[in-house]
């Protein structure tokens, strides 16, 4: 039996051909440590970053106004971020409920979090603890109004949101969210690991500083490269260090530039695999893979509404695109995404997926979570109706 795959917000799969060649070309001849060698082949590998950064640059009009940094993964890059902010006791931080444990995590890690257990334990509290999360409407949209009203009284110091929400695929606005907090001077990051490459994003259009991405999502590149880009004028502390290649008498990180933020060899196989995905890639093209999948969500949700005993967790449509979330009543989450795998071989994702703040929202944990379908650019409508017919079934 072949697998059909609606697991894509975890990874995309399958990746565009061209990644899988240029790959293993680069593993069989360029596999070099880039920007470490002075002979032609190191050269050439380091001309694979060079080129990765100009497209990605490119990708999201910010040639002039930013700067990328790769690391190995979007949780990576946002430990960089976070633990090099310098974020002090007394701030105000907004997150939205739909973040990613990349973020919450991070954030708990760094004592930015009120941990009530030892204050109950009757030990100091001295951990960071203005962290607010954004309202949201019965319908899971931000809620603009009330925010802003938050911001008035607690004015924001940094917010985190996530572009496209993991869980139910919602649209966050985070330029309105952006443009309303830089009136108080707010540092404002988005994690745009489910966005860069199927939500349009201009940074110079932006008031956004750093803008996370993940390369084996969205991008349709490989596992093993992420990254951030990074606003010009921000700087973030060194969260770590290590050979960056150059400069290697000096004990400290370089001051300046993307080399401050990318200690050790470079992953270049894995940047020639988002290079090859990401080449040519534009806001038309990134348009079009917006409205395909939208129009397979609307789809799905269409159909999945015809069964009784499915419960569905929807954003707004206007802002609904790639995920849906689901439950079948009478069963957990994990009993349905079994039975889908060994009676259907259909992939889908169940549980809370590293999201824990919007379950309570959803209200699922009866469930154990909820049934998480996820499509890509290359998911057909056969796969939709196999999917919505098996749950049928069950």
């Amino acid at each position: 039996m072949s697998m059909i795959y609606f697991d894509n917000a975890a990874t995309t799969y399958p990746k565009p051909e061209c990644v899988y060649e240029q790959m293993d070309l680069t593993n069989r001849s360029l596999a070099f440590n880039a920007g470490r060698g002075s002979y032609a082949l190191a050269q050439q590998s380091a001309n694979i970053i060079d080129n990765l950064r100009k497209e990605l640059l490119r990708m999201v009009n910010a040639s002039n106004v930013a700067e990328v940094v790769l690391s190995s993964s979007a949780t990576f890059a946002l430990n960089q971020i976070i633990g090099g902010l310098g974020i002090e006791k007394g701030q105000y931080i907004y997150i939205s409920p739909y973040e990613h444990n990349a973020v919450v995590r991070t954030l708990y890690n760094q004592r930015l979090f009120r941990d009530e257990n030892k204050v109950a334990d009757g030990e100091a509290d001295n951990i960071k603890n203005h962290i607010i999360v954004m309202p949201l409407k019965d319908d899971g949209s931000i809620d603009i109004d009330r925010l802003r009203y938050e911001f008035s009284v607690h004015a924001p110091s940094y917010i985190f949101m996530t572009h496209v929400s993991n869980v139910t695929g919602c649209i966050l606005p985070i330029e309105e969210v952006a443009a309303a907090a830089k009136e108080y001077g707010a540092v404002v990051t988005v994690d745009g690991s489910q966005a860069l490459g199927l939500v349009p994003f201009d940074m110079a259009q932006s008031a956004v500083d750093f803008y996370v991405f993940a390369g084996h999502k969205t991008p349709y590149g490989p596992f093993g490269i992420g990254g951030f880009f990074i606003r010009n004028g921000r700087k973030l502390d060194t969260f770590i260090a290590g050979g960056t290649g150059s400069d290697s008498l000096n004990v400290r990180m370089p001051e300046t530039g993307t080399v401050r933020y990318e200690p050790a060899s470079p992953n270049v196989v894995a940047a020639a695999g988002l290079l090859a995905a990401v080449k040519g890639v534009n806001n038309a093209e990134i348009k079009i893979r917006l409205e395909k999948e939208m129009s397979l969500t609307h789809y799905m949700v269409d159909k999945l509404q015809k069964l009784h005993n499915v419960k569905l967790y929807l954003p707004p449509a206007d802002r609904h695109v790639g995920i849906v979330a689901l439950n079948v009543r009478g069963y957990k989450a994990s009993e349905v995404g079994m039975i889908l795998d060994a009676d259907y071989g259909i992939a889908v994702r169940t549980g809370y997926h590293c999201a824990p703040l919007v379950h309570e929202f959803l209200d699922d944990r009866e469930y154990l979570g909820v049934v998480r379908a996820s499509m890509s650019m290359f998911t057909t409508v056969d796969e939709i109706d196999a999917l919505v017919g098996a749950l049928g079934e069950i």
